[in-house]
């Protein structure tokens, strides 16, 4: 098992089928206890380091961890030593000096989970670092696929959006082609970075013609504040030309799934009948990001092939 989990791309096809499998065990584990809570990670310690608001993933990954018994650390930039100027290095050997078993960082710049990993003697989990990568995000929606399409292999997924800056759009491509998926990329020629046709994914730009060939669509956040020039004319446009409405919905095959990493701009990227359709899987995706958070964490703190 590696010791950190910094990107989708550390993880090969066994690894990334273990933790996936690993999620399901725990979660079959959990089933019918009336105290939801493993002994697995008694007497370890996580730190959660946010220099980023956050809710799905903060509480995810506290929850993850309290449900296997571990001692959780909460710490926010704001309030704290960081907005009196304390640098990352400084904040990583506070937390090398308290011993912390794992830390979960998200952090606004490119790259500050790997120089984290380089300074604490745990386990570095990224939690979403700049525009770069979102590996447990990425590692949550190929579980919330595989349980409701009961494969990978060969599942055709388009992800829709703001790819631009993505970190979720990143880690999913790369995770999605090591486990077989083949993925497609739909968005305006504005909102796609330099050097996507590199990436293992084509890239389409007529969403309509590329629904009916589509298994998975999965619509990305605009992330307006990190956008410092217009990227689009209007959201009246962006949505005509990119939202997923009902009209959108009905080209989609009859099984085919629908997902959002949230939080969602309902009626700019996604319509609320479609979202909250019996197709969605976007309330699945948050039950989903805890078990498999739960598997990372189990994994990388215990030195286990599996869960028992």
């Amino acid at each position: 098992m590696i010791r950190h989990l910094l990107s989708a791309a550390d993880l090969d096809r066994d690894t990334a089928t273990l933790l996936l499998d690993t999620a399901r065990q725990l979660g079959q584990a959990l089933t019918g206890r009336e105290v939801k809570k493993l002994p697995t990670l008694r007497g370890r310690t996580v730190v959660n380091l946010f220099y980023e608001d956050s809710t799905r993933t903060r509480v995810s990954f506290e929850t993850a961890a309290k449900r296997l018994s571990a001692d959780v650390v909460n710490f926010s930039a704001k309030g704290s030593s960081v907005s009196k100027g304390e640098s990352l290095k400084d904040t990583a050997w506070t937390l090398q000096a308290m011993g912390a078993d794992a830390v979960v960082i998200r952090h606004p710049a490119s790259g500050a989970s790997h120089r984290l990993a380089g300074w604490v003697d745990g386990s570095v989990l990224n939690a979403g670092d700049g525009t770069h990568e979102h590996p447990t995000q990425a590692l949550l929606d190929a579980y919330t696929m595989r349980e409701r399409m009961g494969r990978l292999d060969g599942l055709r997924v388009t992800i829709v959006g703001d790819v631009l800056h993505s970190r979720v759009a990143r880690s999913n491509v790369l995770l999605l082609r090591t486990l077989g998926a083949d993925v497609t990329l739909v968005a305006p020629p504005t909102l796609l970075p330099v050097g996507v046709e590199t990436w293992p994914a084509r890239i389409s730009y007529d969403f309509d013609a590329i629904l009916p060939k589509t298994d998975v669509v999965m619509m990305l956040r605009v992330q307006r504040e990190r956008m410092t020039d217009s990227f689009f004319p209007s959201v009246r446009e962006y949505s005509r030309r990119y939202g997923l409405d009902l009209r959108r919905a009905a080209l989609l095959p009859d099984d085919a799934l629908v997902m959002h990493p949230g939080p969602m701009v309902r009626g700019m990227e996604i319509a609320p009948e479609v979202a909250d359709s019996a197709r969605s899987a976007i309330v699945e995706q948050v039950a989903n990001g805890v078990l498999v958070r739960m598997a990372a964490l189990y994994l990388l703190l215990s030195g286990e092939k599996g869960a028992e």
